[in-house]
Protein backbone atom coordinates (compact mmCIF):
# COMPACT_ATOMS: atom_id res chain seq x y z
CA UNK A 1 0.00 0.00 0.00
CA UNK A 2 1.31 3.42 -0.73
CA UNK A 3 1.85 5.71 2.64
CA UNK A 4 -0.09 8.81 3.03
CA UNK A 5 1.52 12.20 2.99
CA UNK A 6 1.98 12.44 6.39
CA UNK A 7 2.79 8.88 6.86
CA UNK A 8 5.71 9.56 3.83
CA UNK A 9 6.87 12.72 6.13
CA UNK A 10 6.25 11.17 9.26
CA UNK A 11 8.53 8.16 8.16
CA UNK A 12 10.97 10.57 6.65
CA UNK A 13 11.53 12.61 10.26
CA UNK A 14 12.03 9.28 12.10
CA UNK A 15 14.85 8.08 9.39
CA UNK A 16 16.40 11.56 9.61
CA UNK A 17 16.07 11.97 13.29
CA UNK A 18 17.90 8.40 13.47
CA UNK A 19 20.61 9.36 11.01
CA UNK A 20 21.09 12.53 13.26
CA UNK A 21 21.73 10.25 16.12
CA UNK A 22 24.21 7.61 14.50
CA UNK A 23 26.35 11.10 13.44
CA UNK A 24 26.47 11.56 17.20
CA UNK A 25 27.50 8.14 18.32
CA UNK A 26 29.60 6.82 14.97
CA UNK A 27 32.61 8.79 13.95
CA UNK A 28 32.62 10.71 10.58
CA UNK A 29 35.40 8.87 9.69
CA UNK A 30 33.64 5.41 9.71
CA UNK A 31 30.79 6.53 7.69
CA UNK A 32 33.71 7.59 5.45
CA UNK A 33 33.00 11.31 5.80
CA UNK A 34 34.78 14.68 6.11
CA UNK A 35 37.19 13.15 2.85
CA UNK A 36 37.74 9.93 4.69
CA UNK A 37 37.76 6.83 4.01
CA UNK A 38 35.60 4.13 5.77
CA UNK A 39 37.61 1.30 7.40
CA UNK A 40 35.96 -1.05 4.84
CA UNK A 41 38.25 0.74 2.53
CA UNK A 42 41.45 0.39 4.92
CA UNK A 43 44.03 -1.93 3.35
CA UNK A 44 45.59 -4.38 6.38
CA UNK A 45 48.85 -5.20 5.55
CA UNK A 46 51.14 -8.16 6.81
CA UNK A 47 55.40 -8.12 6.71
CA UNK A 48 56.89 -10.76 5.68
CA UNK A 49 60.88 -9.32 5.97
CA UNK A 50 61.27 -6.05 7.42
CA UNK A 51 65.23 -5.24 7.27
CA UNK A 52 66.32 -1.86 5.23
CA UNK A 53 64.19 -2.37 2.56
CA UNK A 54 61.28 -3.97 4.66
CA UNK A 55 60.76 -0.90 6.89
CA UNK A 56 59.90 1.56 3.79
CA UNK A 57 56.76 -0.39 3.41
CA UNK A 58 55.82 -0.32 6.57
CA UNK A 59 52.16 2.35 7.55
CA UNK A 60 52.46 3.55 10.67
CA UNK A 61 49.01 3.53 12.72
CA UNK A 62 48.81 6.90 13.07
CA UNK A 63 47.97 7.33 8.82
CA UNK A 64 45.07 5.09 9.65
CA UNK A 65 41.75 6.97 8.13
CA UNK A 66 44.40 9.36 6.29
CA UNK A 67 45.44 9.88 2.97
CA UNK A 68 49.42 10.25 2.85
CA UNK A 69 51.87 11.37 0.27
CA UNK A 70 53.07 8.58 -1.56
CA UNK A 71 57.23 7.76 -0.72
CA UNK A 72 59.03 8.84 -4.16
CA UNK A 73 61.43 5.56 -3.47
CA UNK A 74 58.15 3.50 -4.13
CA UNK A 75 58.18 4.50 -7.35
CA UNK A 76 55.42 7.06 -7.21
CA UNK A 77 55.91 11.06 -8.43
CA UNK A 78 54.41 12.45 -5.32
CA UNK A 79 51.32 13.67 -7.15
CA UNK A 80 49.23 10.86 -6.01
CA UNK A 81 48.94 9.79 -2.33
CA UNK A 82 48.26 6.32 -0.71
CA UNK A 83 45.26 3.95 -0.32
CA UNK A 84 44.71 4.67 3.42
CA UNK A 85 46.29 1.15 5.14
CA UNK A 86 47.75 0.04 8.65
CA UNK A 87 50.37 -2.81 9.21
CA UNK A 88 48.85 -5.00 11.36
CA UNK A 89 51.35 -8.04 11.29
CA UNK A 90 54.27 -8.21 11.71
CA UNK A 91 57.21 -11.56 10.53
CA UNK A 92 60.75 -11.49 10.71
CA UNK A 93 63.01 -13.91 12.07
CA UNK A 94 65.89 -11.47 13.91
CA UNK A 95 63.84 -10.45 16.83
CA UNK A 96 65.27 -6.82 17.23
CA UNK A 97 64.06 -5.92 13.94
CA UNK A 98 60.57 -6.80 14.97
CA UNK A 99 60.54 -4.96 18.04
CA UNK A 100 62.16 -2.22 15.57
CA UNK A 101 59.71 -2.08 13.14
CA UNK A 102 56.41 -2.94 15.89
CA UNK A 103 57.58 0.48 17.42
CA UNK A 104 57.71 2.35 14.16
CA UNK A 105 53.81 1.11 13.18
CA UNK A 106 52.66 2.06 16.83
CA UNK A 107 49.52 1.17 17.88
CA UNK A 108 48.99 -3.37 18.54
CA UNK A 109 50.75 -5.05 15.46
CA UNK A 110 50.71 -9.08 15.77
CA UNK A 111 54.06 -10.01 15.56
CA UNK A 112 55.36 -13.06 14.11
CA UNK A 113 58.38 -15.41 13.39
CA UNK A 114 56.92 -17.84 11.19
CA UNK A 115 55.61 -16.23 8.13
CA UNK A 116 52.70 -19.51 7.84
CA UNK A 117 51.09 -17.60 10.76
CA UNK A 118 51.18 -14.32 9.52
CA UNK A 119 49.39 -16.02 6.34
CA UNK A 120 46.99 -17.94 8.19
CA UNK A 121 45.96 -14.19 9.87
CA UNK A 122 42.32 -13.27 8.47
CA UNK A 123 42.77 -9.93 9.46
CA UNK A 124 45.36 -9.38 6.45
CA UNK A 125 44.48 -8.56 3.67
CA UNK A 126 47.88 -8.31 1.26
CA UNK A 127 51.61 -9.31 2.35
CA UNK A 128 54.64 -7.40 1.44
CA UNK A 129 57.42 -9.96 1.24
CA UNK A 130 61.09 -8.20 1.53
CA UNK A 131 62.89 -11.54 2.70
CA UNK A 132 65.86 -12.46 1.01
CA UNK A 133 65.74 -13.43 -2.59
CA UNK A 134 65.85 -17.13 -2.12
CA UNK A 135 62.54 -16.95 -0.26
CA UNK A 136 60.29 -14.53 -2.65
CA UNK A 137 59.27 -17.74 -4.73
CA UNK A 138 57.97 -19.66 -1.55
CA UNK A 139 56.28 -17.11 0.29
CA UNK A 140 54.52 -15.68 -3.11
CA UNK A 141 53.00 -19.28 -3.74
CA UNK A 142 52.12 -19.60 -0.17
CA UNK A 143 50.45 -16.67 -0.20
CA UNK A 144 48.54 -16.63 -3.14
CA UNK A 145 47.34 -20.61 -2.03
CA UNK A 146 46.33 -18.23 1.74
CA UNK A 147 44.07 -15.45 -0.38
CA UNK A 148 46.18 -12.63 0.03
CA UNK A 149 47.30 -10.12 -2.44
CA UNK A 150 51.41 -9.64 -3.19
CA UNK A 151 53.94 -7.00 -3.15
CA UNK A 152 57.05 -8.81 -3.36
CA UNK A 153 60.38 -7.61 -3.41
CA UNK A 154 62.92 -8.18 -6.88
CA UNK A 155 64.31 -10.18 -7.98
CA UNK A 156 61.20 -12.61 -8.49
CA UNK A 157 62.84 -15.65 -8.01
CA UNK A 158 66.40 -17.16 -7.91
CA UNK A 159 65.78 -20.29 -10.62
CA UNK A 160 63.39 -20.76 -13.87
CA UNK A 161 61.32 -23.34 -12.23
CA UNK A 162 60.43 -20.88 -9.13
CA UNK A 163 59.25 -18.31 -11.61
CA UNK A 164 57.17 -20.47 -13.43
CA UNK A 165 55.88 -22.00 -10.42
CA UNK A 166 54.94 -18.28 -9.21
CA UNK A 167 53.06 -17.19 -12.60
CA UNK A 168 51.05 -20.01 -12.24
CA UNK A 169 49.60 -19.68 -8.37
CA UNK A 170 49.50 -15.76 -9.33
CA UNK A 171 46.92 -17.36 -12.30
CA UNK A 172 45.08 -20.32 -9.88
CA UNK A 173 44.56 -17.94 -7.08
CA UNK A 174 43.67 -15.54 -9.05
CA UNK A 175 45.74 -13.16 -7.11
CA UNK A 176 47.31 -9.56 -7.60
CA UNK A 177 50.91 -9.89 -7.86
CA UNK A 178 53.11 -7.03 -8.18
CA UNK A 179 57.14 -7.57 -8.07
CA UNK A 180 59.01 -4.67 -6.78
CA UNK A 181 61.03 -3.26 -10.26
CA UNK A 182 59.65 0.31 -9.50
CA UNK A 183 61.30 2.04 -12.19
CA UNK A 184 58.49 1.23 -14.50
CA UNK A 185 56.06 3.43 -12.36
CA UNK A 186 58.57 6.00 -12.31
CA UNK A 187 58.03 9.34 -14.88
CA UNK A 188 61.42 9.22 -16.78
CA UNK A 189 60.74 5.43 -17.63
CA UNK A 190 56.81 6.09 -19.18
CA UNK A 191 58.59 10.02 -21.10
CA UNK A 192 61.22 6.88 -22.34
CA UNK A 193 58.95 4.01 -23.15
CA UNK A 194 56.57 6.31 -25.09
CA UNK A 195 59.11 8.32 -27.04
CA UNK A 196 60.71 5.20 -28.03
CA UNK A 197 57.51 3.39 -28.85
CA UNK A 198 56.50 5.86 -31.39
CA UNK A 199 59.40 5.85 -33.08
CA UNK A 200 62.02 8.74 -31.59
CA UNK A 201 65.36 7.20 -32.56
CA UNK A 202 63.87 5.08 -34.99
CA UNK A 203 63.75 1.07 -34.87
CA UNK A 204 66.22 -0.25 -31.89
CA UNK A 205 68.92 -2.15 -32.29
CA UNK A 206 70.71 -2.39 -29.42
CA UNK A 207 70.24 -1.76 -25.65
CA UNK A 208 73.37 -1.42 -23.31
CA UNK A 209 73.51 -1.40 -19.42
CA UNK A 210 76.20 -0.42 -17.46
CA UNK A 211 76.78 -0.95 -13.49
CA UNK A 212 79.80 -1.26 -11.38
CA UNK A 213 81.31 -3.98 -9.86
CA UNK A 214 80.14 -6.39 -7.27
CA UNK A 215 82.23 -6.50 -4.16
CA UNK A 216 85.27 -9.21 -4.04
CA UNK A 217 84.77 -9.64 -0.41
CA UNK A 218 87.20 -10.92 2.40
CA UNK A 219 87.41 -13.93 4.45
CA UNK A 220 84.77 -13.55 7.84
CA UNK A 221 85.01 -16.11 10.20
CA UNK A 222 81.75 -17.97 10.79
CA UNK A 223 80.04 -17.68 14.42
CA UNK A 224 76.59 -18.23 16.30
CA UNK A 225 74.24 -16.88 15.17
CA UNK A 226 73.04 -13.43 17.23
CA UNK A 227 70.68 -14.20 20.08
CA UNK A 228 67.20 -15.29 19.18
CA UNK A 229 67.50 -15.11 15.39
CA UNK A 230 65.96 -17.83 13.75
CA UNK A 231 69.15 -18.69 11.11
CA UNK A 232 66.85 -22.24 10.18
CA UNK A 233 64.18 -20.36 8.99
CA UNK A 234 66.79 -17.61 7.16
CA UNK A 235 68.25 -20.44 5.25
CA UNK A 236 64.44 -21.98 4.76
CA UNK A 237 64.92 -23.86 1.19
CA UNK A 238 68.36 -23.12 0.46
CA UNK A 239 71.58 -25.52 1.53
CA UNK A 240 72.71 -25.07 4.77
CA UNK A 241 75.64 -23.20 5.89
CA UNK A 242 76.92 -21.93 8.93
CA UNK A 243 76.05 -18.47 10.11
CA UNK A 244 78.17 -15.42 9.15
CA UNK A 245 77.31 -12.36 9.50
CA UNK A 246 78.86 -11.45 5.89
CA UNK A 247 76.29 -13.47 4.31
CA UNK A 248 72.93 -12.48 5.69
CA UNK A 249 71.43 -8.86 6.47
CA UNK A 250 72.28 -7.56 3.17
CA UNK A 251 75.50 -9.02 2.09
CA UNK A 252 73.78 -12.16 1.32
CA UNK A 253 73.23 -10.13 -2.69
CA UNK A 254 76.74 -11.70 -3.47
CA UNK A 255 76.27 -15.52 -3.03
CA UNK A 256 74.91 -17.19 -6.15
CA UNK A 257 71.88 -19.42 -3.62
CA UNK A 258 70.57 -16.11 -2.22
CA UNK A 259 71.24 -13.02 -4.11
CA UNK A 260 73.08 -13.45 -7.34
CA UNK A 261 75.08 -10.61 -7.54
CA UNK A 262 74.68 -7.05 -9.47
CA UNK A 263 72.87 -8.65 -12.55
CA UNK A 264 70.18 -10.06 -10.30
CA UNK A 265 70.33 -6.94 -8.08
CA UNK A 266 70.18 -3.88 -10.26
CA UNK A 267 69.61 -6.12 -12.98
CA UNK A 268 66.29 -6.68 -12.08
CA UNK A 269 65.72 -2.33 -12.41
CA UNK A 270 67.42 -1.48 -15.48
CA UNK A 271 66.73 -4.93 -17.48
CA UNK A 272 62.78 -4.62 -16.33
CA UNK A 273 62.97 -1.20 -17.99
CA UNK A 274 64.07 -2.44 -20.78
CA UNK A 275 61.90 -5.30 -21.24
CA UNK A 276 59.12 -3.13 -20.52
CA UNK A 277 60.22 -0.20 -23.30
CA UNK A 278 60.78 -3.19 -25.91
CA UNK A 279 57.15 -5.10 -25.44
CA UNK A 280 58.90 -8.54 -24.05
CA UNK A 281 56.82 -9.47 -21.14
CA UNK A 282 56.24 -11.92 -22.29
CA UNK A 283 58.66 -13.65 -24.40
CA UNK A 284 62.92 -13.98 -23.91
CA UNK A 285 65.98 -14.10 -25.45
CA UNK A 286 66.93 -16.97 -28.18
CA UNK A 287 70.39 -16.92 -26.75
CA UNK A 288 72.72 -16.19 -23.75
CA UNK A 289 76.74 -15.35 -23.84
CA UNK A 290 78.49 -14.44 -20.82
CA UNK A 291 81.59 -13.95 -19.89
CA UNK A 292 83.34 -12.46 -16.71
CA UNK A 293 85.31 -12.15 -13.45
CA UNK A 294 84.96 -14.69 -10.66
CA UNK A 295 86.58 -13.23 -6.99
CA UNK A 296 90.01 -13.42 -6.50
CA UNK A 297 89.94 -14.58 -3.00
CA UNK A 298 87.52 -14.39 -0.29
CA UNK A 299 83.45 -15.49 0.27
CA UNK A 300 81.30 -14.06 -2.41
CA UNK A 301 80.75 -16.14 -5.51
CA UNK A 302 78.98 -13.79 -7.63
CA UNK A 303 80.80 -12.35 -10.49
CA UNK A 304 82.95 -9.22 -10.19
CA UNK A 305 82.59 -8.16 -13.62
CA UNK A 306 80.91 -9.37 -16.06
CA UNK A 307 79.52 -8.60 -19.85
CA UNK A 308 76.23 -11.20 -21.02
CA UNK A 309 74.83 -10.77 -24.54
CA UNK A 310 71.08 -11.49 -24.70
CA UNK A 311 70.16 -12.06 -28.31
CA UNK A 312 66.56 -11.20 -29.22
CA UNK A 313 65.11 -12.05 -32.25
CA UNK A 314 64.91 -8.41 -33.84
CA UNK A 315 67.62 -6.97 -30.91
CA UNK A 316 70.55 -7.34 -28.67
CA UNK A 317 70.45 -6.72 -24.97
CA UNK A 318 73.57 -6.15 -23.12
CA UNK A 319 74.33 -6.53 -19.27
CA UNK A 320 77.99 -5.32 -18.33
CA UNK A 321 79.85 -4.19 -15.36
CA UNK A 322 81.36 -1.66 -15.52
CA UNK A 323 80.56 -1.09 -19.30
CA UNK A 324 80.07 2.06 -21.08
CA UNK A 325 77.86 4.85 -19.02
CA UNK A 326 75.70 7.25 -20.84
CA UNK A 327 77.69 10.53 -22.14
CA UNK A 328 74.21 12.54 -21.95
CA UNK A 329 73.47 11.70 -18.24
CA UNK A 330 75.72 11.24 -15.23
CA UNK A 331 74.20 8.11 -13.27
CA UNK A 332 76.17 5.31 -11.52
CA UNK A 333 74.12 2.75 -13.85
CA UNK A 334 71.54 2.85 -16.32
CA UNK A 335 70.72 1.93 -20.29
CA UNK A 336 71.87 3.34 -23.56
CA UNK A 337 68.98 2.68 -26.30
CA UNK A 338 70.53 2.36 -29.63
CA UNK A 339 68.23 3.04 -32.57
CA UNK A 340 68.63 3.52 -36.68
CA UNK A 341 67.72 7.31 -35.57
CA UNK A 342 69.61 8.48 -32.80
CA UNK A 343 69.60 6.88 -29.13
CA UNK A 344 68.33 7.92 -25.85
CA UNK A 345 69.52 6.82 -22.18
CA UNK A 346 67.42 5.47 -19.08
CA UNK A 347 69.17 5.65 -16.27
CA UNK A 348 68.80 3.91 -12.33
CA UNK A 349 65.50 2.42 -12.27
CA UNK A 350 64.60 1.41 -8.40
CA UNK A 351 64.45 3.55 -5.25
CA UNK A 352 67.55 6.17 -6.29
CA UNK A 353 65.09 7.56 -8.75
CA UNK A 354 65.10 7.45 -12.92
CA UNK A 355 66.18 10.01 -15.41
CA UNK A 356 66.13 10.14 -19.18
CA UNK A 357 66.78 12.54 -22.40
CA UNK A 358 65.28 15.68 -22.10
CA UNK A 359 63.89 14.95 -25.43
CA UNK A 360 61.55 12.28 -24.61
CA UNK A 361 60.47 14.41 -21.08
CA UNK A 362 59.40 17.07 -24.10
CA UNK A 363 57.89 14.19 -26.34
CA UNK A 364 53.70 14.09 -26.41
CA UNK A 365 52.47 10.92 -28.33
CA UNK A 366 50.60 12.31 -31.81
CA UNK A 367 47.15 11.99 -33.01
CA UNK A 368 46.80 8.27 -33.92
CA UNK A 369 50.30 7.65 -31.64
CA UNK A 370 50.91 4.48 -29.06
CA UNK A 371 49.74 5.27 -25.78
CA UNK A 372 51.10 4.21 -22.55
CA UNK A 373 50.12 3.35 -19.70
CA UNK A 374 51.28 5.58 -17.02
CA UNK A 375 51.80 4.05 -13.35
CA UNK A 376 50.99 6.56 -10.66
CA UNK A 377 53.55 4.87 -8.54
CA UNK A 378 54.23 1.38 -7.91
CA UNK A 379 52.64 0.77 -4.47
CA UNK A 380 49.40 3.30 -5.29
CA UNK A 381 49.20 1.04 -8.85
CA UNK A 382 49.41 -1.96 -6.66
CA UNK A 383 46.78 -0.97 -4.25
CA UNK A 384 44.30 -0.04 -7.43
CA UNK A 385 44.78 -3.41 -9.24
CA UNK A 386 43.48 -5.05 -5.54
CA UNK A 387 40.48 -2.27 -6.23
CA UNK A 388 40.07 -3.40 -9.68
CA UNK A 389 41.65 -6.66 -10.25
CA UNK A 390 43.78 -5.79 -12.96
CA UNK A 391 47.21 -6.77 -13.48
CA UNK A 392 49.48 -4.45 -12.22
CA UNK A 393 52.92 -2.54 -14.42
CA UNK A 394 55.22 -5.08 -12.67
CA UNK A 395 53.25 -8.44 -13.31
CA UNK A 396 54.18 -12.44 -12.31
CA UNK A 397 54.75 -12.83 -16.33
CA UNK A 398 56.70 -9.78 -16.40
CA UNK A 399 58.91 -10.24 -13.30
CA UNK A 400 59.84 -13.90 -14.06
CA UNK A 401 60.78 -12.97 -18.00
CA UNK A 402 63.26 -10.19 -15.97
CA UNK A 403 64.33 -12.63 -13.58
CA UNK A 404 65.05 -15.08 -16.03
CA UNK A 405 67.30 -12.48 -18.11
CA UNK A 406 69.38 -12.46 -14.54
CA UNK A 407 69.63 -16.15 -13.71
CA UNK A 408 70.44 -17.20 -16.96
CA UNK A 409 72.99 -14.23 -17.48
CA UNK A 410 74.76 -16.35 -14.32
CA UNK A 411 74.59 -19.57 -16.08
CA UNK A 412 76.23 -18.46 -18.89
CA UNK A 413 79.07 -16.66 -16.96
CA UNK A 414 79.13 -20.07 -14.12
CA UNK A 415 79.32 -22.81 -17.74
CA UNK A 416 81.63 -19.48 -19.36
CA UNK A 417 79.68 -20.37 -22.72
CA UNK A 418 76.60 -19.76 -24.71
CA UNK A 419 73.48 -21.07 -23.77
CA UNK A 420 71.02 -21.89 -27.01
CA UNK A 421 67.66 -20.54 -25.29
CA UNK A 422 63.83 -21.75 -25.98
CA UNK A 423 61.98 -18.85 -24.71
CA UNK A 424 58.46 -20.80 -25.26
CA UNK A 425 59.78 -23.84 -23.76
CA UNK A 426 62.25 -21.98 -21.03
CA UNK A 427 65.04 -24.49 -21.68
CA UNK A 428 67.93 -24.90 -22.65
CA UNK A 429 68.63 -26.62 -26.57
CA UNK A 430 71.04 -29.57 -26.10
CA UNK A 431 72.55 -28.80 -23.04
CA UNK A 432 71.59 -30.98 -20.08
CA UNK A 433 73.95 -29.47 -17.70
CA UNK A 434 72.41 -25.99 -18.05
CA UNK A 435 69.09 -27.48 -17.49
CA UNK A 436 70.16 -28.70 -14.22
CA UNK A 437 70.79 -25.42 -13.29
CA UNK A 438 67.57 -23.98 -13.83
CA UNK A 439 66.03 -25.60 -10.36
CA UNK A 440 67.12 -26.43 -7.11
CA UNK A 441 66.09 -29.20 -4.48
CA UNK A 442 64.62 -27.30 -1.41
CA UNK A 443 65.84 -27.91 1.62
CA UNK A 444 64.31 -29.45 4.67
CA UNK A 445 61.00 -29.98 3.22
CA UNK A 446 60.76 -26.50 1.91
CA UNK A 447 59.86 -26.89 -1.59
CA UNK A 448 57.66 -26.37 -4.55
Amino acid sequence: MKPSRRQFIERTGTAAAATATLFDIVPARALGLQGQAPPSDTLHYGHIGIGGRGRQFLRPETNVGQRVPAPLNLGGDGSRVLRPARSVALCDVDPKRLDEAATRVGGRPKMYKDFRRLLEDKDVDAVVIASPDHWHALMTIMACQAGKDVYVEKPACNTIEEGRAMVRATDRYARVVQVGSQGRSQPAAWHAAKYIRNGGIGRVKRVACWHYASPDGDWTPDSPAPEGMDYDMWLGPSRFVPYNVKRTHGAFRWMIDWGGGQIRDRGAHVMSIANWIMNCDATGPVSIDGSGEPPHDGMYDSAVTMTITYQFPDWTLVWAQPGEPSTELNARYGAVYHGDAGRISVTLGDGQGTDTDQRAKDFAVPHGGIDVFRSPGHIENFEDCIRTREKPIMHMEAAHRVASLCILGNIAFQLQRKLDWDPVNERVRNDEEANRLLSRPGRAGWHL
